[in-house]
Formats: structure tokens, sequence, C-alpha cells
């Protein structure tokens, strides 16, 4: 019988829905299924709430992991606060399911041992907040720009902003996964020291994986990540 598709559920950073990554699912389907996780109040989830804590956002993983395995080997992946995100999924799917990822790959984030600032995004009126994230995070969102669109992007980002501020991690133990950080060389907000403790978070095997670019490298060249992800299949799967 032939094995399933090594899976990489693929959390977005915060804000982002699963459109982000749908692009990424024609990479090396022989080998790879790239899932995008939807979230809440994005897309075509527009008309509901989005998520107020991070326990809400991991049952959401959960379910999507749960029910899209299908016993299968697969990964969690996330960008950003979507790292957080797929740490803390890796964390509850470990602890309480049977399923457990085969790796956890985080990009663009500090370790959770790494203390982070409150940054009170969130509460900022809908220009500021804007102007802000594009000098912090480097990225521009056209639609942020369109009032129609910014209507409804903006309670998800909110959501999220204020669910990392107020971010702690639940446990202090390192998981029995192995775990890949990946971090653009000129990034701004995650320096090379505290990507490379997320190495503290894993009994297991870790490494770390420096791409050229800035916070979001891979929103120009996606395809970077995903042929470093398509290595790390290579590694854990047999061929």
């Amino acid at each position: 019988m032939t094995e399933p598709p090594f899976s990489v559920f693929c959390v977005p950073f915060a804000g982002a829905g699963a459109g982000i990554f749908r692009k990424w699912q024609g990479f090396r389907p022989e080998r790879l299924r790239f899932v995008p996780v939807q979230f809440p109040g994005r897309e075509e989830r527009f008309g509901e709430e989005p998520c107020k804590t991070m326990l809400q956002l991991v049952d959401e993983c959960v379910q999507q992991i749960r029910s899209t395995a299908a016993g299968g080997r697969f990964a969690v992946f996330g960008h950003s606060f979507g790292a957080l995100v797929a740490y803390e999924t890796a964390r509850y799917l470990v602890e309480r399911e049977v399923i457990r990822p085969t790796c956890l790959i985080v990009s663009g984030a500090a370790a959770p041992s790494v203390r982070r600032l409150k940054l009170g995004l969130s509460e900022l009126p809908d220009d500021e907040l804007v102007g802000r994230l594009a000098e912090q995070v480097g990225y521009d969102h056209r639609a942020l720009h369109h009032p129609e669109l910014r209507e409804l992007l903006l309670p998800a980002l909110r959501s999220d902003l204020a669910i990392a501020d107020g971010y702690e991690p639940q446990a202090a133990y390192p998981l029995p996964v192995p775990i890949s950080a990946v971090r653009g060389t000129r990034d701004q907000m995650v320096s090379s020291e505290d990507a490379a403790l997320w190495k503290s978070a894993t009994s297991s095997d870790f490494r770390l994986v420096e791409i050229p670019g800035d916070h979001m490298y891979f929103a120009d060249d996606w395809t970077s990540l995903a042929a470093h992800i398509s290595q790390l299949a290579d590694a854990v799967v047999p061929a």
C-alpha cells in the first residue's frame, strides 16, 4: 500500500488567511501535501467571529489536522505569530492526542522562552495600525489600504495581535518532536540568537536555517522555503 504524501499544515501569520499558502499546493505533490489552515474571520470564513484566545486557535488547528491527516505523517509549520500557534498546536497534540507531528517548523519567530514586548498594536486607530505594521514588519498588504477590504481584514488582525501581546508559553519542558527554525538573514524583528533558542524547546533534533531576506522573506520568493520544507520531509519520511 502506497504511503500518503507527507502533509505540512501551514499556519498563517497574524491577520492572514490560508490564501497565502495556496500557491504552495502544487509544489512536489508526489511527496508533499501543503494544507493551509484557515481560521475564522478570514476569506471564506469572513462571516465567523475571529478567535479571541490562543486555545481557540489551537483548537482550530487540531480539528483541521485531525480531519485531514488521515493517519499519514505530517508537520506543522507557522510563520511569525503563526509559529507560536504551530508550537502550541504541536504541544497540544503531544499531550492530548494519539497523533503527533513528525516535526515542527517555525519561521520568523523567537523561541517561546524569549521575553516578548507587548506592542499594543491591536488598540490603535486603523490608519496608525496599518502604518505601524508596515514600518515594523516590512510588509504592507495593499488590501489594507482599500476601505472595504480593510473593514473585513482588521477584526482578525486585531484579535491575533491582542493574543500575541498576551501570549505566555504554557510549558517549560521540551517537546519530543524535531524542530527546524527558519529566519530571513535580514530579519530585524528576530535575531539569529533568539531563533536559535528554539533548540531548548525540543528534546529531539534541532536545526536553524537562514534564508536571504527580511522578516517576510517568503512573501516574494516562497519557493526557497518550500524547498527547505521538502528537504525536511525527505529527511524524516522514507523514500
